[in-house]
């Protein structure tokens, strides 16, 4: 486990901005691609940073989707998903998903995870999916490793008005 109190070790964005722009381009692909809800979106994207310990994200995407008009109780319960009654069967899909492409089993997807996904998504929808998935693990994978402040880009990205800090 890390220290979430530890000081940021670089800023990525300053020394690679090329690869960030290239990143940041895809996700806003994903966004507006119009094949996923935004709400459903940003939900997978907690899930996902939950999942990895990715506290900046976390943070983030939490003030985007209360911004966007989530429900606090769903916020909470992301991470109890499996328990809660407050998804829907397209939303426990995605997080069925979401789990299972963060956390790559030894033996892969499988069938019937594929199938029950499949079922919720069409094939448009299940590709876009996954690109935001495989999209959010990477933003994860930055942060953690170069610990980077939750919090630190509220302003700049309008986050302050979701009134959580």
């Amino acid at each position: 486990m890390t220290n979430s109190n530890a000081p940021s070790r670089l800023n990525y964005q300053q020394q690679s901005p090329e690869l960030m722009k290239k990143l940041v381009d895809i996700g806003m692909g994903i966004a507006n691609s119009g094949h996923i809800d935004r709400g459903l979106s940003l939900l997978v994207d907690i899930l996902a940073s939950q999942l990895n310990g990715c506290a900046f994200c976390v943070d983030m995407h939490v003030k985007e989707a209360k911004l966007h008009g989530e429900r606090e109780l769903r916020l909470h319960h992301v991470a109890i998903w499996r328990e809660s009654p407050l998804f829907t069967a397209k939303e426990r899909a995605a997080f069925a998903w979401t789990d299972a492409l963060t956390r790559i089993a030894p033996n892969g997807v499988t069938d019937e995870l594929y199938a029950e996904v499949s079922a919720q998504f069409n094939d448009k929808e299940l590709s876009t999916l996954t690109f935001r998935v495989a999209t959010i693990n990477a933003w994860n994978r930055l942060n953690v490793a170069f610990r980077t402040t939750p919090g630190i880009y509220d302003k700049a990205f309008g986050l302050d008005k979701a009134g959580l800090n």
